[in-house]
């Protein structure tokens, strides 16, 4: 099981320029798990970006992954990690949901790389 973090699915979304790399983490929908926030994140910038249409028909195929409601033991242990690792709310939602799975995150946001358990793909410019 992996959480592929909102820039990843963002990319591939958006044919950017590093969709590639993110489309082949996600290729198998049955392997993702997809935490309530990067729900809220990429439906956000798409529907802000390219209007609802496009938000709703990627958040329909982001559903064929399983879906990690935001509840209160993901919430504790975010804040704990959000003090320790000095991340901002998302992000530590994000670490959290991976260390209650066991799983890994596959990123660019410089603001997770220094975790163990992150598969960075570096963008120019953010390191």
């Amino acid at each position: 099981m992996i959480i592929v973090d909102s820039c990843g699915w963002l990319e591939w979304f958006t044919d950017g320029e590093f969709a590639d790399d993110y489309g082949r983490y996600l290729a198998k929908t049955e392997d993702i798990l997809v935490p309530t926030i990067i729900l809220y994140e990429v439906y956000k910038v798409l529907k802000q970006d390219f209007g609802e249409e496009k938000a709703l028909l990627a958040i329909g195929f982001m559903k064929n992954c399983k879906i990690i409601p935001f509840d209160d033991s993901v919430a504790i242990s975010a804040a704990d990690i959000a003090l320790k690792e000095n991340l901002a709310m998302a992000d530590a939602i994000i670490a959290a949901t991976s260390r209650i799975h066991n799983c890994k995150i596959i990123s660019s946001d410089a603001d997770l790389r220094h975790l163990n358990n992150v598969i960075f793909i570096a963008k120019t410019g953010n390191t």
